[in-house]
């Protein structure tokens, strides 16, 4: 029969318990719903449009992000919030537990949120305006 003796240490203990504890500390899991992206055809799409000035958007996992000077993005979409957009050139990611690429969802030039894969929109609280 085989015995646990590296729990038997109380220091080991102690040390375990703060593993599982740090583990615990982690960066939450990104606030998503499911949506359904209506995919704009390349030929309809609209013109991209530019970030004029760096904006740093604060997330509710306690990471930010931060939209480029002069980085465009390309409409690829809409979904009911309001139009998908992309980054042309570069990836755009988000944070949580772990790090998603991630389209802007914006309307009425404000951003409401983003969508990652598998069609999830993580909302914006509160809108920000671009």
């Amino acid at each position: 029969m085989m015995k646990a003796t590296f729990l038997r240490s109380p220091s080991r203990a102690r040390l375990a318990a703060g593993y599982c504890l740090a583990l615990s500390a982690c960066a939450p899991m990104i606030a998503t719903a499911p949506s359904t992206i209506e995919v704009t055809q390349p030929s309809v799409a609209a013109r991209p449009i530019q970030i004029l000035s760096a904006t740093t958007v604060q997330l509710d996992t306690g990471y930010s992000r931060t939209l480029p000077e002069r980085s465009v993005w390309s409409r690829v979409g809409r979904v009911p919030q309001g139009d998908v957009y992309r980054p042309i050139g570069t990836i755009f990611t988000i944070e949580g537990r772990q790090v998603h690429e991630a389209y802007l969802v914006i309307r009425d030039k404000t951003l409401v949120g983003s969508i990652c894969q598998g069609n999830r929109i993580i909302p914006r609280y509160p809108p920000q305006y671009l």
